[in-house]
């Protein structure tokens, strides 16, 4: 495993455990969490997927509320992590998760239909 794969596997457990204690803000959903992690080779930037729970609305603020949050994430990375230089921190919304369930969905009505 090269050594950006490992910052960003790092990086992603303590950015869970950062967004389900640290953060305080109300526009953040319950159900928020990082599915990947990738840092550039330079280790300038860390590009932050999470999977958000919820609706339309729901999903909007509570990107809004991690990107607000994103220089404090940073800061509290820098202190649990050991790097010279920690990347900056961009929030990505991922809708795998979601997708995956919606094609569970549309399979299970399938096979109902054909039964």
């Amino acid at each position: 495993m090269d050594r950006t794969a490992r910052i960003s596997e790092e990086m992603k457990r303590e950015i869970s455990s950062i967004i389900q204690n640290e953060l305080k803000d109300p526009r953040l959903s319950s159900l928020i969490s990082v599915t990947n992690v990738n840092v550039t080779k330079d280790l300038r930037y860390a590009k932050v997927y999470v999977s958000i729970m919820g609706n339309e609305e729901e999903k909007k603020n509570s990107l809004e509320g991690l990107k607000s949050a994103a220089g404090f994430i940073r800061r509290e990375v820098g202190h649990r992590i050991q790097l010279r230089y920690t990347p900056e921190v961009q929030f990505e919304l991922d809708n795998s998760i979601e997708h995956g369930a919606y094609i569970s969905k549309l399979i299970d009505e399938t096979v109902k239909k054909e039964n």
